[in-house]
């Protein structure tokens, strides 16, 4: 036999859960506002993945901190000495760093942008984005509900004939009993 009401009632109610869920999802994934938070936290993960790498992080600034204090004071005792070859040195120290100050002054672009709201334009195309994907996702949901609401419909048709069926057999399976039990007892009633 088929199932049950209740059965397809469960059924419908997960079919439901499921479609919810996953329209819910897509939604978050298509989001103007979500695509944009998801690229600014990328973006400042490779930033500190970038300044841990330029600069260390703090447990290497805190150990090479007091190994640079006593070195700085070394020189700046030999700067004081000797003025003029600290001035020729400067050059040299700047001339070997030229892709870390490249990277930091980068990195501070990024978070600054990152800080500014979308533009009107920015808005507008990612409005035009969402539609875009919205309309052929929207129109596959429907045509899966359709489907479904379809299959459903048949399911529930079928187990209803056959709730008929089996109720109209058990109608007259009692009536015949009925009808045999009378008699059974009206020939038992009367006399012989």
């Amino acid at each position: 036999m088929g199932q049950s009401t209740e059965e397809l009632s469960g059924d419908i109610a997960d079919t439901r859960r499921n479609l919810a869920s996953d329209l819910d999802a897509l939604q978050d994934r298509v989001s103007p506002a979500a695509i944009v938070e998801r690229r600014k936290e990328a973006a400042r993960g490779r930033m500190r993945s970038v300044r841990d790498k330029v600069m260390g992080t703090v447990h290497d600034v805190h150990s090479t901190t007091s190994d640079k204090a006593s070195s700085a004071t070394g020189s700046v005792q030999s700067a004081a000495g000797s003025v003029q070859s600290a001035a020729g040195s400067v050059p040299q120290r700047v001339e070997g760093s030229p892709l870390a100050a490249g990277l930091v002054a980068f990195g501070a672009g990024m978070v600054i942008s990152a800080m500014f709201p979308a533009s009107e334009k920015e808005a507008r195309l990612g409005a035009q984005a969402v539609d875009t994907a919205r309309e052929p996702v929207m129109e596959q949901a429907k045509s899966v509900g359709q489907d479904v609401a379809q299959q459903l419909s048949d399911t529930a048709g079928t187990a209803a004939q056959e709730v008929k069926d089996t109720a109209t057999q058990g109608a007259e399976r009692v009536r015949a009993e009925g009808q045999s039990a009378a008699e059974s007892v009206k020939s038992d009633v009367q006399p012989s």
